[in-house]
């Protein structure tokens, strides 16, 4: 069955190439993605004053769909700030240093410990929550610096970030441009996340264990031990008792989740409405009288990180939510009659001239994402990630959702915070390394992971 293509097509393919070129020279996109959309509308409405109106509606629906995702990051940092500044974080972590005895149980325990975490509080926070405790401990046993800063990086902001499986902002963002049901790509992106994760630690840690035999690693790590300092605001027993109370919590909550089948939207609320009210809880404990003011700062803190995290992605977002059903509810009913969606009818006109096939389809989407996380965001991009994806999908007749998981996995672990210097500040900062010498460290493992893990993909589509 032939599709229609109009101008508006042709326009979407310039804006993909342009915002692509552009990812490539490390360029930010929003200035782009804006006239873009404003292009689009002009095009579809012919009206100048509907055009200007569209950036900003679609801007509303851009920030309305991905609300809950900038919420529940928002809560969660909330808390993890709260953790830390009364001083449970370290209670929290203090039982697993006693299990830290050599170099190999401390890249390996770090790092899950890391990985675990960073599901629930995100890497970025999760690094804050337990960097200063176990870096100490780490040190010294024998693993040096740049080691820890390697394992928090990769388990946290590679292996967590890219799955982001409890609190789904990655798979939101993706699922979105591919027009998929958020689930799918989250059960899709399983065993690529799981192959991507093996490689990529296992290759990072014969690296730096070789270097352990060398000596190579071995660097000046007295600046790195010193404690963690945080005000004494909680008793130790209440610390403690704060301490197991918390993960009980969220095990529960995993637990309500398997009983009554809880996903996507669902579980994140469930998440969200647990911490704020373990916020409340622990602000009055710790701070009393002022536990009411002390609790709004502290909500006041994790909004202003959320939306310095997601300020980038909403006009990106916003363009790409225009290839999909968006374009109706933002600009109005002006596609071809019969159209599926800008990037739907492209992926049909595509399979119906090109002969794709899922080596080329998974190669591109790994090509594509690596370079939409070369802004250092990782986030920013991965709308083009899942919009593509969508397009070779249907182009292929099937595989939507693993080339979607593929193009998110790449666009993570490259921009998230695994190869590019900016992004790798959190980690870096709290080890006390140079964020460059951690990028180089990670560069080999992780492109190795990604060939790998493309190849995984290849014979799974």
């Amino acid at each position: 069955m032939g599709v229609e293509l109009t101008l508006l097509h042709a326009l979407y393919i310039l804006c993909l190439l342009t915002i692509i070129t552009f990812f490539i020279f490390r360029k930010d996109t929003t200035i782009i993605c804006i006239i873009f959309i404003f292009l689009l509308a002009l095009t579809a409405t012919s009206s100048i004053p509907l055009a200007v109106s569209g950036i900003f509606q679609s801007f509303i629906y851009a920030i309305t769909e991905l609300l809950p995702t900038i919420l529940i990051i928002s809560i969660i940092v909330s808390m993890s700030n709260l953790l830390v500044h009364t001083g449970i974080n370290d209670t929290m972590i203090s039982p697993f240093t006693k299990m830290i005895r050599t170099p190999t149980l401390a890249y390996w325990i770090i790092g899950l410990l890391m990985m675990t975490i960073s599901f629930f509080f995100w890497p970025s926070p999760a690094v804050a929550l337990m960097g200063a405790i176990l870096l100490p401990v780490a040190v010294r046993v024998g693993l040096p610096p740049i080691g820890v800063a390697i394992a928090m990086n990769l388990f946290g902001h590679g292996i967590a970030l890219s799955g982001d499986f409890v609190i789904q902002g990655a798979p939101k963002l993706t699922a979105d441009a591919a027009g998929l049901p958020v689930s799918s790509v989250v059960s899709a992106s399983v065993p690529l996340v799981i192959v991507m994760g093996v490689v990529t630690t296992s290759v990072a840690f014969f690296f730096l264990r070789k270097e352990f035999h060398t000596g190579l690693s071995l660097q000046d790590s007295s600046s790195a031990t010193e404690p963690s300092k945080t005000i004494i605001l909680l008793s130790p027993h209440i610390k403690k008792w704060l301490a197991i109370c918390i993960p009980i919590v969220y095990i529960i909550d995993i637990l309500c989740m398997i009983q009554f089948k809880l996903q996507g939207s669902d579980a994140t609320a469930l998440i969200g409405g647990t911490t704020v009210i373990m916020i409340i809880i622990i602000a009055l404990i710790a701070y009393k009288g002022n536990g009411l003011n002390k609790t709004t700062d502290y909500f006041i803190e994790g909004l202003q990180f959320g939306f310095k995290i997601f300020g980038p992605v909403i006009p990106i977002a916003a363009l790409f939510y225009l290839g999909d059903s968006g374009f109706v509810k933002i600009i109005g009913d002006y596609l071809p009659k019969g159209s599926h969606g800008i990037i739907n009818d492209l992926g049909i006109a595509l399979s119906q001239t090109v002969p794709l096939n899922q080596y080329v389809s998974a190669g591109t989407l790994t090509i594509v994402g690596v370079i939409t996380g070369l802004d250092g965001s990782g986030f920013s991009g991965i709308s083009l990630a899942g919009s593509i994806a969508n397009l070779f999908g249907t182009a292929l007749g099937h595989g939507t959702a693993t080339l979607t998981a593929l193009g998110q996995i790449a666009a993570i672990w490259t921009g998230g915070g695994t190869l590019i210097p900016w992004a790798l500040i959190p980690a870096a900062a709290i080890c006390k390394v140079d964020p460059f010498e951690l990028a180089r460290r990670n560069f080999l493992p992780v492109i190795i992971g990604l060939i790998v893990t493309t190849i995984v993909a290849m014979f799974i589509l």
